[in-house]
């Protein structure tokens, strides 16, 4: 029910969360209907947010596993490989934050810059943050995230060469060798983390064109359909004016089929009086025309 509940569109949240609790109440759940008198409403962007997770779930957890993976490969990648991240990061955000307004415009309501800004904001802090991906993905934010101010960022991947520690004092022979197979495993296990989160990245953004591209059939779809029951509405309509000029018509004729059976009546009966009349006379003419004695 809560999940239900944080999708309903915010100007329609306090109302469904009353329904949903008296329910709740009504069929004993009396914990599941304190929590849900709990629920604060969401703002607007952190309901678009919730509405995005939701409504595409294998985008969203494409989105998730990338933020794993730049998580753990920002620990130990060189500038080059932050800043070849960083773009792809950029234009997966931006793509998620235009799907959630859509959905968003599509359920009613359309989003402010200022809103679209706060998606991104949770969106990146999605990225960036673990505790802030985990509060995404149970679908029931309340408010906007804030990626942390250390995450790596564009200025700080291009402003400069990356700084390097301080070159350590010689070690020993003995030690000297062990350093250098560290060295190389640390930098294989990097190339390994770069190349997940590369791939990882690769296949969020593939996902998001797909999903891009079905919408934008589904939407020449819905317009499509929109305009065939416009056309059938208008259709409809020219035909209940055609039922209701034929029912006047009706009305008309069987009007006047009943004043034509008034007429036709009231001209029997003339007849007939007209007939029992000619009868009597006949009758007394003969009668009269009788010899007397």
């Amino acid at each position: 029910m809560l999940d239900e509940l944080y999708v309903t569109p915010p100007a329609d949240f306090v109302s469904r969360r009353e329904q949903l609790a008296a329910e709740a109440e009504r069929d004993g759940r009396g914990d599941d209907a304190r929590r849900i008198h709990a629920a604060r409403r969401p703002t607007l962007a952190a309901w678009a947010a919730n509405l995005l997770l939701r409504s595409q779930p294998q985008e969203s957890g494409q989105f998730l596993e990338l933020g794993r993976a730049l998580r753990e490969a920002y620990r130990t990648l060189d500038a080059d490989g932050i800043r070849e991240l960083s773009e792809q990061r950029r234009s997966i955000v931006s793509a998620l934050s235009r799907q959630a307004a859509e959905l968003a415009r599509d359920a009613g309501h359309r989003l402010s810059g200022a809103a679209r800004q706060d998606v991104e904001s949770t969106l990146r802090a999605v990225l960036a943050d673990e505790d802030a991906a985990e509060r995404w993905a149970t679908g029931r934010l309340e408010s906007a995230l804030t990626p942390p101010a250390d995450f790596p960022s564009r200025d700080a991947t291009t402003a400069g060469p990356s700084r390097r520690p301080a070159r350590p004092a010689p070690a020993p022979p003995d030690t000297r060798s062990r350093a250098k197979d560290e060295l190389a495993e640390r930098r294989r296990r990097r190339q390994q983390q770069l190349g997940q989160a590369r791939r990882s990245a690769q296949a969020a953004d593939r996902r998001l064109r797909e999903a891009s591209a079905g919408r934008a059939d589904a939407d020449a779809s819905l317009q499509q359909a929109r305009e065939r029951h416009d056309r059938a509405r208008e259709h409809e309509s020219a035909a209940e004016e055609r039922l209701r000029q034929a029912r006047q018509e009706l009305r008309r004729a069987e009007q006047d089929q009943k004043e034509a059976e008034e007429r036709l009546r009231t001209a029997a009966e003339a007849v007939d009086r007209a007939e029992r009349a000619a009868r009597d006379a006949a009758q007394e003419v003969a009668r009269l025309a009788e010899p007397t004695e």
